[in-house]
This record gives C-alpha cells, sequence and structure tokens, in this order.
C-alpha cells in the first residue's frame, strides 16, 4: 500500500520548544539530506527557527520516465517536464498519501495543521501544491520555488469546485531558468490566484535552475510571518 510507505527524514530540530512544522520535499534527483545540504551550503547553517522544526523527506526510488526510465528519487513521474502535456495523476495521487503520514506524525505530535507549512524545490514545490490544495487546504501556507503546474493540472482541477480559504502560496523563480521556464511559473501563479489563493511571486533576474541566498531569506521572512512564535505562546 503507498500510503504505508515510511520515508527517511532528515530533520532540523528547533531551538527551543516544537510549536509548529515546515515539509520542504527535495528536486527530482536529490534527497533530504541533499537539499538540506544545499540550503546551509547557501546560508553557512541550516535553515532554523527557535519554534520551528524543518523536515526534510527523502522521495523513494523510481522509474523516471524523463530518464528513459533510470530510477530515480521522485516525488512522482512525468511523462516529459513541460507544462504542456498531462500530469502522471497516479504517482502523484500515491505520493500525496505517503506525505499525508508525514503531516499526521507531526498532529501527532500535538502541531495542528494550521501550524504546517508544506513547499519545496522545482518537483518538490509541484508536490506541495498538490498535497496542500488537493488534500491538505487547511495547511498554514505553502512555498513553491522554481515550480509550475501543468496548464491541465488536478489542481485547477479541485479549486475550481473549492469554496473554503484557501492556504497562501509564496513563489520564487529565478528569470534565467531553463528548465522550469520562468514563465511557467508565473503562469502557475497567476491561475491559483485566479482560483482564490492569495499568491506572492518573487522574481529573481539571472537566477537559473538553484536556490539563492536572498530567496531563502525572504522564504523564512514569510515562514515565520506564517507561524509566528506568539500565536503559539497564546495557544499555552
Amino acid at each position: 500500500m503507498a500510503g504505508s510507505v515510511a520515508l527517511q527524514r532528515s530533520v532540523v530540530s528547533p531551538a527551543g520548544r516544537h510549536r509548529a512544522s515546515v515539509i520542504l520535499l527535495h528536486g527530482s534527483g536529490d534527497t533530504g539530506p541533499g537539499v538540506r545540504a544545499w540550503i546551509k551550503q547557501i546560508l553557512n547553517q541550516d535553515l532554523v527557527f527557535q519554534h520551528i522544526k524543518v523536515i526534510y523527506p527523502t522521495a523513494p526510488a523510481r522509474p523516471y520516465t524523463p530518464m528513459r526510465g533510470s530510477l530515480s528519487t521522485v516525488w512522482f513521474d512525468r511523462w516529459k517536464i513541460s507544462n504542456e502535456c498531462p500530469e502522471h495523476i497516479e504517482t502523484i495521487d500515491s505520493m500525496c498519501q505517503v506525505l499525508t503520514n508525514v503531516i499526521d506524525d507531526e498532529v501527532k505530535n500535538g502541531i495542528s495543521k494550521n501550524r504546517i507549512i508544506l513547499g519545496g524545490f522545482s518537483m518538490g514545490g509541484g508536490m506541495a501544491m498538490h498535497l496542500a490544495y488537493r488534500y491538505h487546504q487547511d495547511v498554514a501556507g505553502v512555498f513553491a520555488l522554481s515550480s509550475f503546474l501543468n496548464k491541465t493540472s488536478a489542481v485547477y482541477q479541485a479549486l475550481q469546485k473549492n469554496e473554503s480559504v484557501l492556504p497562501e502560496l509564496f513563489q520564487c523563480h529565478g528569470t534565467a531558468d531553463e528548465l522550469v521556464l520562468h514563465s511557467w511559473g508565473e503562469e502557475t501563479n497567476k491561475m491559483l490566484n485566479s482560483l482564490g489563493v492569495a499568491t506572492s511571486f518573487h522574481s529573481f533576474p539571472n537566477l537559473n535552475h538553484e536556490l539563492h541566498k536572498t530567496e531563502l531569506e525572504k522564504l523564512s521572512s514569510w515562514i515565520l510571518k506564517k507561524l509566528p512564535v506568539e500565536t503559539a505562546m497564546s495557544n499555552k
């Protein structure tokens, strides 16, 4: 059963008492420890907070069509890296079940879902948007770095029928990205905004398909805005 798969996780514990959680999903072919180390290299320290745990799960290896079926640590399969083709919805949905276990574990630890943020880099950001906007609309927020949704995404279809308040989306994208075009990210942002999602979109000139210090600093500030320590203190 897909939902019973236990993902390996790299965890950065909060410096103080655990009152909120961020689940950060890596890009295709990477791992949880890999993206954590990349962030640490850019910031010269972990992405660490006083009251927020940061969780970096690793996707299980599976055959990946853009690599001619070779095994890769990817959240889902896709026909090709394009926003024009249909989504590989079967693999997306089974991984949503697996990642729901990670969310459920935080809830069991006493963290309510409105104190959890989901996000990721590249494919990880796409996965986070599916997970939040189709299955967990009560999380505190979503971030997508150098990410996109396909033009006919199941996320858009789900939100057309939605009437509840949706988690805010924080998006960043490099203008020089040649793998996931800046225009794909921008189009995703505009589409979600038109479907009732409060969005922000930050463009980074000359940035390719990569993370950047200013981007991570902006993300960190946004996370603290969405998961303030004060709210946690008042919930004692």
